[in-house]
C-alpha cells in the first residue's frame, strides 16, 4: 500500500477553491520495491490541506477535503470525460458501458497538481479533478442537501405569511415566475391570485412552467428511407431478470440512481433531473411499475459505497443483455396518420437512422418540467 499525501498551507486555500492554484508534481515511486505499510492517514493542521490515495484489489480509495472517498475500478471508467467516452456539449455518455470488463483494474495512477490519471489495460487514460470526486463521490454526496424545505403543519405555514404572486407578474416577468417557483419548492404549495376563471387562463398558466400534453408521436411527414421507431417491453425483460437472477432484480429495485439531462442550444435551455431505482415496486406485493433505463443520460453514480456499485454493474449488464436480445425489439414505422402512444413508464423506445426530411411531433408532461424551469431561474431543485 502506498500513499501519495500532499500538503498545503491555508493562505492557498482560497485560490484552490477558485482552481488558481499550481502544484509541483510529486515524483513517482517504483511500486515493486515497496512493501506493504499500516494504513496511516497524513493528519495535518487545520490550517492546511491534504491530499492521499491509496489503491486496493477491488477499490481505490483517496482522502482530499477532509472526506475519505471509495471508488469502484468500473465507476472509474465508466465516468470517464474523456471526448471519446463523453460527449461535452450535449452532457451524454458515449461509451457504451456494457463494453467495461467488470473485473477491469488501472495498470497506473498518479497524481499531477489537482488531477488524477488512471491508465487503463487499453491504454486508455481517464483524467479527474480532484474537486470533482469530491463533488461526485457517495460521500461527498451524503453531506450535500439537494433541494432545500422547509416543513410545515397549518400554524407554521400562516405564521410565515408566504406571499401569493399576481398572475400578471407570474406571467409576464421572470421575477414573478421565481417566486411562486421558489415558495413551491420551500413549501411543496404556491399560489397565483388573480386569475381569470376559465379554462383558456388555467392552460395559460400552467404552459407559463411546462407544455401540457402526454407521451405521444406521430411522424406528419417523410420524404426518406429508414427512421423505424424501436420498442421493448421493459417489464418482460425485467421479468427475465427476475426468474434468472432474482438477487440482481432485488438490487435494481433499491439501488437509487439520478438521470440527467442538459440542453444549451439555440432557444432550448433545460436542466432535468430524476432520481429512483432502474427497477421501481409496491413494496406489498412486489409489482413492477416504472423501469428507468438510460445509459445516454444516466448520471454519475455516487449515492451508494463502491462495493455495492460493483455488484450493481453487475445485475445491470444482466438486464442490458435482456433488453437487447433481438426476440424482444418489435420494429415499427410510423407515417402520418398513425399516432403512437406511449406508457414511458413501462416501454422503452428507441430509433434508427434515416434518409431525407423527416418531420416528428412528440411531448411530454412531467413534474420535471417545473423543476426544470425552477433551475433556470436559478434556484436550487
Amino acid at each position: 500500500m502506498w500513499y501519495h499525501r500532499l500538503s498545503h498551507l491555508h493562505s492557498r486555500l482560497q485560490d484552490l477553491l477558485k482552481g488558481g492554484v499550481i502544484y509541483p508534481a510529486l515524483p513517482q515511486p517504483n511500486f515493486k520495491s515497496l512493501l506493504p505499510l499500516a494504513v496511516h492517514w497524513h493528519h495535518t493542521a487545520s490550517k492546511s490541506l491534504t491530499c492521499a490515495w491509496q489503491q486496493h484489489e477491488d477499490h481505490f480509495e483517496l482522502k482530499y477535503a477532509n472526506t475519505v472517498m471509495r471508488f469502484d475500478y468500473v465507476w472509474l471508467r465508466d465516468h470517464c470525460r474523456s471526448a471519446s467516452c463523453y460527449n461535452s456539449k450535449t452532457h451524454q455518455r458515449s461509451l457504451d458501458t456494457a463494453s467495461v470488463d467488470l473485473c477491469i483494474k488501472p495498470k497506473t495512477i498518479r497524481l499531477d497538481e489537482t488531477t488524477l490519471f488512471f491508465t487503463w489495460p487499453d491504454g486508455h487514460v481517464t483524467k479527474y479533478d480532484l474537486n470533482w470526486l469530491v463533488k461526485n463521490s457517495y460521500e461527498g454526496q451524503k453531506q450535500k442537501v439537494i433541494q432545500p424545505r422547509i416543513l410545515w403543519n397549518a400554524e407554521i405555514y400562516q405564521q410565515a405569511q408566504v406571499p401569493s404572486v399576481d398572475c400578471q407578474s407570474f406571467l409576464e416577468t421572470n421575477e414573478g415566475l421565481k417566486k411562486f417557483l421558489q415558495n413551491f419548492l420551500l413549501y411543496g404549495i404556491a399560489f397565483v391570485e388573480n386569475v381569470p376563471p376559465t379554462q383558456e387562463h388555467t392552460e395559460k398558466l400552467a404552459e407559463r412552467i411546462s407544455l401540457i400534453s402526454i407521451q405521444v408521436f406521430h411522424c406528419l411527414k417523410h420524404e426518406g428511407t429508414g427512421g423505424r421507431t424501436l420498442l421493448v417491453d421493459g417489464f418482460y425483460a425485467a421479468e427475465q431478470v427476475l426468474q434468472k437472477a432474482p438477487e440482481e432484480f432485488e438490487l435494481l429495485s433499491k439501488v437509487p440512481l439520478k438521470h440527467e439531462y442538459i440542453e444549451d442550444v439555440g432557444e432550448c435551455h433545460n436542466h432535468m433531473i430524476g432520481i429512483g431505482p432502474v427497477l421501481n415496486i409496491y413494496p406489498w406485493n412486489k409489482e413492477l411499475y416504472l423501469i428507468r433505463y438510460n445509459n445516454y443520460d444516466r448520471a454519475v453514480i455516487n449515492t451508494v459505497p463502491y462495493d455495492v456499485v460493483h455488484r450493481w454493474y453487475t445485475a445491470h449488464r444482466t438486464l442490458t443483455i435482456e433488453l437487447r436480445r433481438p426476440e424482444n425489439e418489435f420494429w415499427v414505422k410510423l407515417k402520418p396518420g398513425r399516432v403512437l402512444f406511449i406508457d414511458n413508464w413501462r416501454v422503452l423506445h428507441g430509433r434508427e437512422c434515416f434518409t431525407g426530411y423527416r418531420q416528428l411531433c412528440g411531448c411530454y408532461l412531467t413534474r420535471d418540467d417545473v423543476l426544470n424551469t425552477a433551475r433556470l431561474l436559478g434556484l436550487q431543485a
